[in-house]
Formats: C-alpha cells, structure tokens, sequence
C-alpha cells in the first residue's frame, strides 16, 4: 500500500511533464523567431533636406509651398506569400516601389471651406508579408466566427451559394495580435498622445484560402498546417478556389462589407470575402459593386475558366492594390479636415441639453433602451483631445412648452420636399416626406431671445476665443494693476518644460508678452425628443443629426425603424430614431476633432464633397452602414493630428498675411531717391532687393523702416523655420504630444510677430502723413560739389558740340 502512495506522486509529476511538452510542441501561431517581419522606422533622415528646403522657400520667398509632413503607411500582405488563396505571389518591393512612384503624396483639405490645407504629406511606404503561421490563424479564428446567414449571388448574376456571416468585432483579437506582433505594440490600448513611441498605422490585405476554412469541412485541422507544408493546386483545384460560398463581415451589426476599420490603428481588406453591394438607391456616386475590389478569380482567368492567365493580368491587379491603399489612405488615414478650428483653451464644455415636448419619458435617466450614456460619451471625446485640456460634459432636459421661442424655432425648420417611389404595383407615387433644417434651427436659435439656446451659441463662436482670450498690450508696463484676469500664468510659459527639446528664450524683453488666459470653449449639443411628430421624421440628408464647428443638434423621437434610400445587398438600411448616444458621438467628432466621415472627401473639380461608401463600415459612428457608438484609434490620432495642423495652417496663413502687408507697404513707400522702385534680380522680390541696396550696404541715406523691425523679421522667420522641421520630425514618429507643444508654440510668436509688424508698419505710415513725400538730391557738401562739377562738364561739353558743328565754321 505505501508503494503504491509513493508511486502516485511519480505518475502525477511525469503526466504534468508530459502535459508541458505537448504544450510546447504544439504549433503556436505569432512567435517571435529569428526572422519574423519586422517594422522599420527612420526614413525622416532621408526627407529632412527636402523639408527643410521647402520651409525655407515658404518663408523667406513667398512661394505657395505647402508644410511637408512625412507619412508612414505599412501594408501588410497576408496569403500572398504562395500560401493563400489561388497561391498567388505579390512581391512586396515591386508593390512598395509602384506606391511610392504612383501616389508619393496627399494633400488634405478642408471640408467646410473646400480649400487645400497648407500641409502635404510625403508618404513612406513599408510593405511587408505576414507569415504562414499568422495567416492559418486568422483562417481559423474566421472560421469559427462563420454564421450561416443564408444565400447570395456569386456576382451580379452568378448563381445561389450559401452564405455566411462574419461579426468583424469578434475576429478583431485576432488581428490586433497580428498588429501588436508585427509592430511589437503590447500596449495599444493607449492612444498616441500617451505613447512615448512610434505608433504604426496598418493596412491588412488579406487572401484566404476558402477551400481550407470552409465551416462545412470539418476534416481539414488548419493546427496542423501553421508549420506544416502548403501543398500546390492543380488545374482543377485552382477552379474550385471560391470553395461554393460566400462570406461577408458586419461590424458590429453594421451594412455587409469586406472592408472594415478596426478599434485599433489598423484596416482589413479582405479580397476573398464578399463580393459586396451597397450605396445610396438611384445614385451611382461612391456605390459599391462586385467590381469595386479586385478579385483573384477574375485575374487568372479572365476570359473564364479555359483561358490562360497573363502578366498583364498581374500588372493590372498589383495597379487595382495600390489605387486602394491610395483610397484608404485619402479616407481613413489621413483623410479631410470637416472643421478647422483653432482651439487654444485649456477647458472644453459640452452641455448636453434635451428639449422634449413630452413627459413620457427621459432619456438622460439611466437603465432605458434608449438612454444617453454621458460616461461614456466623455470617455470617447477625452481621447480626442491633447494631454492638459480638461472636458467637462454635463446634461439637463427642458421642456419645450416652457420656452417659447425655442418651440418656435423648431417649427419654423420644418421643411418638406417631394417624393417619387416605385411601389410593388410598378407605378411611381409622389409624396411629401418632412425634414427638419438644422441651418436653419440654428440660425433661429441664434435670434431667439432665449439664454438657453440664444446664450450658449454666442459664447460658442470660436471667433470669441481672439476677442476675450488673447490679451496684448504694446510697451506695457505693468505694475501690478491689470485686470485680474490677466494675472494667470500663461500657458506658453509650460511649454517649454513639457518638450524634450528646451529652448531657452530671452526674458529680457519688456515688451508686449502674448498672455493666454485659461478659458473654455463651449460646444452645446441639443437633443430634440419629439413626441406625436410624423414617424419618418428625420434631418436632411436622411440624418438624425446635424453639426457645425460649434453646435450639434440631434433629433429623437419614439417610433419605429425609418427605411433609408441606403441599401446593402438586397436589404435597405434603417435608422433607429430612438438611439441618440451614436448620432451625438458623431456630432462631437466633427465639432471637436475635426473629423470628417471616411466615406465623404472634397472634390476640386465638383468644387463640393464627394462620396465613397466603400469604407462607410466599422469602428467609427458615421453613416447609414455603421452601427458602434465607439472610434477607432485610427481616427482618435487623426483628430489629433488635425487640432495641430490648425493651428499650423492658421499660423502660415498669418505668416503669408504678414509677408503681404510688409511687401504691399514696400511697393508704396520704399523707391530710389530719384522715386524709381528698386529693379534688380527677377527672382527676389522688391523688398529683398531694397534692403539689399540700402540695408545691407553701407549709406547716408534715411530709412523708412528701423533696423529692428528688419533684424527681428529676419530672426522670426529663422527661428520657425527650425521649429517647423521639429514638427515634422514630431509628426513623423508620432510624437503627438510633443507637436501639440510645439505647434502651440508656433502659432503663439507668429500672432505675436503678426501684431509687431501691424505695430510698425502702422506707426510709420502715420509719420509719413505728416509730410509730402519729395525727390531729391542729398544736401551734403561733398556730393553737392560733385553733382554740380558733372553739371558744368556737361554743359561745356554740349556748347563745344554746339560751337564746332556750326556750317558756318
């Protein structure tokens, strides 16, 4: 009996091994070996030059230069290693060089201006392959998430296979550890204002092998192929690739895509899924088609089955890859500006105020299906503003009965417009479908006479923000008696100890210090809970909300699904009237971060915005296809990125303006003292020329402008011109925290240099009013000899020429 006691130990010891070793020996798919892919990160160095010439052509020569950012955009190529479906190869280098040569840069612009910003990104591409281990993982996890929903058509008019559904939110792990192995990003729950490192932006581009995920194969253990060997397809084999089904993702509940944005700083493209449908009914701008993506069936047999693939072919789909990473990259991520916005306070204030008409219900009272979440609301604005500003949300709800003017307003943006629809009976019938005007609400709310719309839209104009924030004072002298609250510490003096880079600065100067004081922007967001209204009612544009740069206004009410002229595959969209949470979530994104929807880009020749519904679905609360009240990290650096090319775009504006006035006051004032203007060079202006005859050169002669003025233009424009290259050096690795810094920076001694130079300029030209600007020669003793010398030679010579040419002589 002892014996066999003492032997159990043994036996439990010797299984826990072998437990262990089984364990180990498994195959384990995203383990960092020798030789995995790995992300490189330095290309600044390379484009520094380049920046720094463009910055210097900027300044000093008024050409119309845009700030050049570097952008790093990493594409992940997953079964194109001849491991994926069809075994198709793309080499990453040919695909990287095509990139690089296509579509080298891209240049936002503003939605709400239609302008181009002053900032253009000179994109880095790094391509790269996932390895085989990776990409049998991701088949395995999409082969369990895989749902039968059905049956659909393999093209417009291909034929019935069955069907099934992916919910992109639960493969989504999956490719955040392919993104956090790749990158080596354990920590990607932080967004990059609180990251200290680089955080890379990813493209995944996806081919899977349908025959081996097949949910209907259970036979086939994908464990065993994550270091096993791929075997290579026959003739017969490569036909039946598409593996006679189709699946499709839904984030989240959203429209049926195979294009999706992530929670991370990630996007899938997945070219064996779908093909897809979807767009706006009777509209062929931005539909999405089974022609949209690209499509590896169609590129090996293009002419069906029989025919023999050729390298046109491939030329032609490695063309379509890069036309949809340049697609991605002008929507996602680094898309358009919807507001631009300089925002310099320290507080952000959003009043969330409910006007009902009812008292049936409140949806600021927590535990309904339609309540507002302010939590989390707040959550996902605090992560879409710099380090240091502080976000205050708060809520109220007031009856509509009790604010007259208020009601009036809203009864006065009722609009209505006409209708044609086919019904089943084939005929068209015409019917008025009421809208609510958002403009136009806005506009009434302004001129009503009451405080709880008319008072907060007037303290949100952000135009408010130069008039009673900024305070400047020339040759001020303070003794301690100013307004009070002009005593707060003013925030450029943080800025310094915050960078990583000190630079000192001269107290010295007594003159007029930029003070900042601490104040609050104010975006109120009013929540319209409607009762007994017509039941598709809905804002313009088939929308439930409405936003400016500094106002959202959102409409609820109780009723049913309202069918939208939006369509994914056969079935049309719906909007929810009773869920407020997504459509003010979508509001403050536009109105603080500036963000604009991925779907919708500016248009030069429309001269309006344009849409492109192919990545209106995933992690983002725009749009009819979308359906998360959250924001992917993606967009959360966007908005960043956009508060500090703002301010950057604000601040070269200024510095144009300024570089205007100087040059329009010296073709008025400074000439030749014979009134000539000062010719020379074609290409420096007449201003450079000036002080290159009579400033930098030693003369007698009085200036109109003190050499302060100049001296310190100068030393302005110097100074910037290195700050700007540490932005974009900042921008590059990510350093968003340390950009916001330093744009801040920027923006501060360029108004101040602004202000100086209006100073100058404006106290000189009084000066000149005072007198009549007359040509002369200098009245100086040893000129005046010489001038009348050269007069009297002339004068002999001629009577010589006279005297001697005479016929009488």
């Amino acid at each position: 009996m002892k014996s066999v006691l003492s032997a159990v130990p043994v036996l439990i010891l010797t299984l826990t091994v072998v437990a262990i070793q089984s364990a180990s020996a498994a195959p384990e798919a995203f383990r960092r070996d020798p030789g995995h892919p790995q992300w490189h990160h330095g290309a600044f160095h390379e484009v520094r030059d380049s920046v720094r010439s463009d910055v210097r052509r900027m300044l000093h020569t008024r050409a119309e230069v845009p700030f050049q950012v570097p952008l790093e955009v990493n594409i992940v190529l997953i079964g194109f290693n001849n491991d994926g479906g069809y075994r198709y190869t793309v080499d990453a280098h040919k695909l990287e060089e095509f990139l690089r040569i296509s579509f080298p840069s891209h240049r936002p612009s503003c939605l709400e201006t239609g302008e181009p910003l002053d900032i253009e990104h000179h994109i880095v591409y790094n391509v790269f392959p996932a390895g085989q281990p990776e990409l049998i993982a991701l088949e395995k996890a999409l082969k369990e998430a895989m749902v039968p929903a059905g049956t659909a058509r393999e093209s417009d008019y291909g034929r019935e296979v069955p069907l099934f559904e992916v919910d992109a939110t639960a493969v989504e792990p999956v490719f955040q550890k392919l993104y956090s192995y790749i990158f080596d990003m354990d920590n990607s729950g932080y967004n990059a204002a609180e990251m200290d490192r680089p955080v890379p932006s990813a493209i995944f581009i996806v081919n899977f092998d349908k025959v081996r995920m097949d949910p209907r194969n259970k036979e086939i253990d994908l464990d065993s192929l994550m270091y096993g060997k791929i075997t290579q397809l026959t003739e017969e084999e490569m036909k039946r690739q598409e593996g006679e089904y189709i699946y499709r993702y839904r984030y989240n509940g959203g429209g049926a895509s195979q294009v999706w944005l992530g929670l991370g700083r990630f996007v899938v493209i997945d070219l064996s899924a779908g093909p897809c449908t979807y767009g706006k009914i009777e509209t062929e701008e931005g539909s999405v088609s089974s022609k949209t993506l690209p499509r590896l069936r169609n590129v090996l047999f293009p002419r069906g089955f029989n025919a023999a693939s050729v390298h046109s072919t491939h030329d032609t789909f490695v063309g379509q890859l890069a036309a949809l990473v340049s697609t991605t990259v002008e929507h996602v991520i680094a898309p358009d500006v919807r507001f631009e916005t300089v925002d310099l306070t320290t507080r952000l204030l959003i009043p969330i105020i409910v006007l009902q008409n009812h008292n049936r219900y409140n949806i600021l009272d927590k535990g309904q299906n339609n309540s507002i979440d302010i939590e989390a609301i707040e959550a996902e604005v605090k992560k879409m503003v710099h380090y240091g500003q502080e976000v205050v949300i708060v809520g109220g709800s007031h009856a509509l009965h009790r604010h007259e003017k208020l009601t009036i307003a809203v009864s006065k943006a009722m609009r209505g417009h006409s209708l044609q629809e086919t019904k089943k009976d084939g005929r068209f019938h015409v019917h008025t479908k009421t809208y609510l005007d958002g403009a136009i609400l806005k506009e009434e709310m302004e001129r009503s006479a009451d405080v709880l719309a008319a008072g907060l839209l007037e303290v949100a104009d952000p135009s408010l923000s130069s008039k009673f924030y900024i305070r400047q004072h020339w040759m001020d002298e303070s003794d301690g008696s100013g307004d009070s609250i002009l005593k707060h510490k003013p925030l450029w003096s943080t800025y310094a100890s915050k960078r990583g880079k000190e630079k000192k600065k001269k107290t010295e100067k007594k003159q007029s210090d930029l003070h900042r004081t601490y104040g609050t922007r104010v975006i109120p967001v009013f929540v319209l809970s409607l009762a007994d209204v017509d039941p598709h009612l809905m804002m313009e544009d088939e929308s439930l909300v409405w936003t400016s740069n500094d106002v959202v206004i959102v409409l609820q009410h109780q009723n049913e699904k309202i069918p939208l002229s939006y369509v994914s595959e056969t079935e049309r969209r719906h909007a929810i009237p009773s869920q407020a949470q997504r459509h003010i979530l979508a509001g403050l994104a536009s109105a603080v971060g500036g963000l604009s929807a991925p779907y919708e880009k500016a248009s030069h020749v429309h001269e309006r915005p344009i849409v492109n519904w192919l990545w209106s679905a995933g992690c983002h609360p725009f749009g009819p296809f979308s359906n998360t009240s959250q924001i992917s990290q993606m967009l959360q650096d966007v908005a960043l990125r956009n508060t500090i090319y703002a301010r950057v775009d604000s601040a070269l504006h200024r510095i144009r303006d300024t570089s205007e006035y100087v040059q329009t006051f010296a073709a008025e004032y400074l000439k030749t003292p014979l009134g000539e203007p000062v010719k020379g060079k074609k290409n420096k202006s007449s201003t450079e020329l000036w002080l290159e005859k009579f400033y930098k050169k030693k003369t007698n002669l009085p200036e109109p402008l003190p050499h302060e003025l100049v001296e310190r233009l100068e030393k302005f424009l110097d100074n910037l011109e290195e700050e700007l290259v540490d932005l974009s050096s900042l921008l590059y690795d990510h350093r968003l925290q340390d950009a916001h810094l330093n744009s801040s920076e920027i923006l501060q001694s360029t108004i101040y240099t602004q202000q100086y130079v209006d100073y100058v300029l404006v106290s000189e030209k009084e000066k000149m009013k005072c007198c009549d600007i007359e040509y002369r020669f200098p009245v100086e003793s040893s000129q005046t000899f010489i001038y009348g010398g050269i007069l009297l030679a002339g004068f002999f010579v001629y009577f010589l020429v006279i005297f001697f040419s005479s016929p009488v002589r």
